[in-house]
């Protein structure tokens, strides 16, 4: 009897967990209106009934790229996409995309994306011997269904309006960096607050963190560091350097460095088994060097006002 009981019990128990979970599927479902996002993107997309994903994807034909010395199609890698599913959240929609795009487009379709409330995830090649000059930038976002559509749209047409402007992508950016090399270090060392490195009229700093691997501690002098180099003229200066962020600190940082005029070169990662495990930005600026120092800084500032140790 006992036992009969239990059954029953287990019986009824699962019966009203899968009521509850076929309910809480069409509600979800229900906030999904792939029409609509269609609609705001101008694609149609193919809906996966499996995952309740649908995916809109526009390949890249306006400019004839080659790999290898071969004429590269669309098909094999060339088409950029952006996938829509529902949330678990009310009325809420999770969006991850890729999107193909050449030197000239990354950093005004960045700052498109920024503007429009997405995130960056990455940006990186995919191939060696290509050209023009591919990479691939890794879009995200989570909110209502019209919003990251209408955030897609604007990227889209962004990289129309450039190519409209000029169809071949440009092979430098802009502004002319004088051959000498003649920073001034002192007044960039105050605007970082910090103490730098010169040599040969360049001028550097560097930031160690902290993190294990396998159970090592590790810092700066083994890779986890921001830095950046300053050559050129002090009117006349150009910047690189690298970003060591933590996820939660990497949209701040990116918007920052873009809201600068910086250009953002690479979003990646160095190493496994980081723990906190770190991103790595690269990043390229033009201009006059305390200016560019200033939008570090203010970069560095919004890292550590997300960092969420």
């Amino acid at each position: 009897m006992l036992y009969s009981s239990v059954i029953k019990h287990a019986l009824v128990s699962a019966a009203w967990g899968f009521i509850i979970a076929t309910a809480h599927a069409a509600d979800t479902s229900a906030t999904f209106n792939t029409a609509e996002i269609e609609r705001l993107t101008g694609l149609k997309g193919a809906y996966s009934k499996e995952e309740n994903v649908l995916k809109v994807s526009q390949p890249r034909t306006d400019v004839n790229i080659q790999v290898d010395k071969w004429p590269m199609p669309p098909f094999m890698g060339l088409t950029s996409w952006a996938a829509f599913t529902a949330s678990a959240m009310d009325g809420q929609v999770m969006m991850m995309g890729d999107t193909v795009l050449f030197e000239d487009e990354v950093n005004p379709v960045m700052s498109t994306a920024f503007e429009a409330g997405l995130e960056i995830t990455a940006l990186h090649n995919h191939f060696f011997y290509d050209e023009p000059k591919v990479y691939f930038m890794h879009i995200g976002g989570m909110g209502g269904a019209a919003e990251l559509a209408i955030g897609v749209r604007k990227i889209y047409d962004k990289m129309a309006e450039i190519r409209a402007a000029q169809p071949m992508p440009s092979s430098r950016f802009p502004k002319t960096t004088p051959l000498e090399n003649k920073i001034s270090a002192q007044p960039l060392e105050q605007i970082l607050g910090m103490k730098g490195t010169s040599k040969d009229g360049m001028f550097k700093v560097t930031i160690g963190r902290p993190a294990t691997v396998h159970g090592v501690s590790i810092g700066k002098e083994m890779g986890i560091n921001t830095w950046a180099a300053f050559a050129g003229t002090d009117s006349g200066a150009v910047v690189d350097g690298d970003f060591a962020m933590l996820a939660d600190e990497m949209q701040a940082v990116l918007r920052t460095m873009r809201a600068g005029g910086m250009n953002i070169v690479a979003i990646h990662q160095h190493m496994a088994h980081d723990n906190p495990h770190y991103f790595f930005m690269h990043y390229w600026g033009k201009g006059d060097a305390k200016e560019l120092a200033k939008t570090i800084k203010k970069a560095l500032d919004a890292q550590r006002m997300n960092n969420p140790q």
